[in-house]
């Protein structure tokens, strides 16, 4: 099974390096490395993170590197990544390499097990008190609004890569991407399993998840999820 990852990266001068290689070595280590395709996202970044993607990509080779012309946000960074996979099975691994890599590689080795491995963050305690307040609402409220029971919304999930191919139209590109493509996967009978997975403090830099137009952008598609699945009654062919 080969598997493709996607790394979308903003402004990452100071992480994407480490990131990348060290995520590298932990699948070399766990000889994964060969069925492994790592798509990189430089979103428009105005430091030096597209050429050190770019340096990145001539040193390793199953490395590539996308250069958006303008900031598109995470949601698009997915979905092209998406249409350039070469996998079977897809997921995304983020450029501020906030995510214990080990803990990360742990959860792809799932893959196979469904359509979807969902991870869950174990240790939460290392997120700011307000971070996991906000992070508990949101994940209430999506299983509220939609008949779920998910320990959260916002992990790294391994994909099947068809399936995932007939979810994109219903994705967009806010922040609110994850959630869209498990509610609309879910609810149309995708099955999955959790996983538990652990974070680390993020180092350097702020998360721009938070700003407020990013927060009035999640919260349309969520409104907009909920019409079109709850209201209308939409669902994606899995066929």
């Amino acid at each position: 099974m080969k598997l493709s990852i996607i790394i979308p990266a903003y402004n990452e001068e100071e992480n994407i390096e480490q990131a990348v290689k060290g995520l590298c070595s932990v699948l070399e280590e766990n000889k994964m490395s060969e069925n492994c395709d790592i798509l990189i996202f430089n979103d428009r970044s105005v430091d030096r993170t597209g050429e050190i993607a770019d340096s990145l990509a001539e040193e390793i080779a199953n490395v590539r590197v996308a250069h958006n012309k303008k900031n598109m946000g995470l949601g698009y960074n997915f979905r092209e990544g998406v249409k350039m996979a070469k996998g079977e099975y897809i997921t995304w691994f983020p450029g501020d390499n906030e995510n214990v890599i080990e803990s990360f590689v742990e959860n792809i080795s799932h893959m196979g097990k469904a359509d979807i491995i969902i991870p869950y963050t174990s240790n939460m305690d290392v997120r700011p008190f307000n971070r996991r307040v906000i992070s508990s609402l949101y994940t209430a409220m999506n299983n509220f609004f939609f008949g779920l029971n998910l320990k959260y919304y916002n992990g790294l999930c391994v994909y099947k890569r068809d399936i995932l191919l007939c979810a994109l139209p219903s994705v967009g590109d806010s922040f609110a991407f994850s959630a869209e493509t498990l509610i609309a996967l879910l609810k149309s009978g995708a099955n999955y399993v959790e996983v538990p997975t652990k974070i680390k403090a993020k180092v350097s830099g702020k998360t721009s998840a938070f700003r407020l137009k990013n927060v009035i952008s999640v919260i349309k598609a969520m409104f907009s999820l909920f019409w079109r699945v709850n209201i209308k009654r939409e669902r994606v062919n899995l066929k």
